[in-house]
């Protein structure tokens, strides 16, 4: 990847991070067992540990489906979070790859 289209990447993270409240859903997700209540409907089997339902993260926040539903979105398409649907329920959980490069970028870089 070119320099400077890594760059735009990663100032869609800043983007992303610039909103206290996608900031808190990433902070939370960091430790999900601490955060959220048991996610019941995520078995062994799915294979997507640490996942959080949407419907749990909007309880926590405490804002409307659709405001979250567009944070959610946003950190995705950042490369933040990564989703995954189980049965009729939209997981999320932290890119922790993404996040290390994230970090790497602002050692090297900033």
């Amino acid at each position: 990847m070119i320099e400077g289209q890594q760059d735009e990447k990663f100032v869609d993270m800043f983007k992303a991070l610039s909103n206290n409240t996608r900031l808190k859903i990433l902070q939370m997700l960091k430790q999900p067992e601490e955060n959220f209540p048991t996610q019941a409907h995520i078995h062994k089997g799915d294979d997507f540990p640490g996942g959080v339902c949407v419907g749990d993260i909007r309880d926590k926040i405490g804002l409307g489906q659709s405001t979250i539903s567009q944070y959610l979105a946003l950190l995705q398409k950042s490369g933040l979070l990564e989703t995954r649907r189980i049965g009729q329920w939209t997981y999320y959980r932290r890119n922790e790859d993404v996040i290390k490069e994230l970090e790497s970028f602002i050692c090297r870089r900033l």
